[in-house]
């Protein structure tokens, strides 16, 4: 990621609210650290063991599901394509449409600090493809590409 100023591109979890419509439990992005105009972002997930997929997922030994994993990276994705379109408060959702080579590295325990690095592999107005990496202390806990479609929200 290309070093910016120290605040350039941060994000409180209100701001992530704003962009994404993800609540409680699904909202699997806390903060955004940078965000590179147009190429790239980095944020964060503190996972927890108040979690609640932790209870089932697995009971004696808890691990965040790689599904989540690659959510959390999607996420990160919208905030990026939300940011790089101009599209704040718009009311556009970013669908996910297509995951490739997903790959879980380590596994993703309560108490850390998951890191999403998300960049544009290609952008268009309206599909966006990206490559992201979720880590943990910069050892790699997964990564997959991934395809999303920007669109008005299903009417009510």
């Amino acid at each position: 990621m290309a070093e910016t100023g120290a605040a350039a591109g941060q994000m409180d979890v209100r701001r992530i609210m704003a962009m994404l419509p993800h609540r409680y439990p699904m909202l699997l992005v806390d903060r955004v650290l940078e965000i590179v105009p147009d190429q790239s972002i980095r944020a964060v997930k503190a996972v927890s063991m108040n979690e609640p997929f932790f209870q089932g997922h697995f009971p004696g030994r808890p691990i965040m599901p790689g599904v989540l994993i690659v959510e959390a990276l999607a996420q990160a994705a919208g905030v990026l394509a939300i940011d790089a379109l101009g599209l704040e408060g718009s009311g556009k959702l970013v669908y996910f449409m297509g995951i490739e080579g997903a790959k879980f590295r380590t596994p993703v325990e309560p108490g850390v600090l998951l890191t999403l690095d998300v960049e544009f592999v290609q952008k268009r107005a309206s599909v966006c493809k990206f490559a992201g990496k979720a880590s943990i202390d910069g050892k790699l806990a997964a990564e997959a590409s991934f395809t999303a479609m920007i669109a008005d929200p299903p009417a009510a």
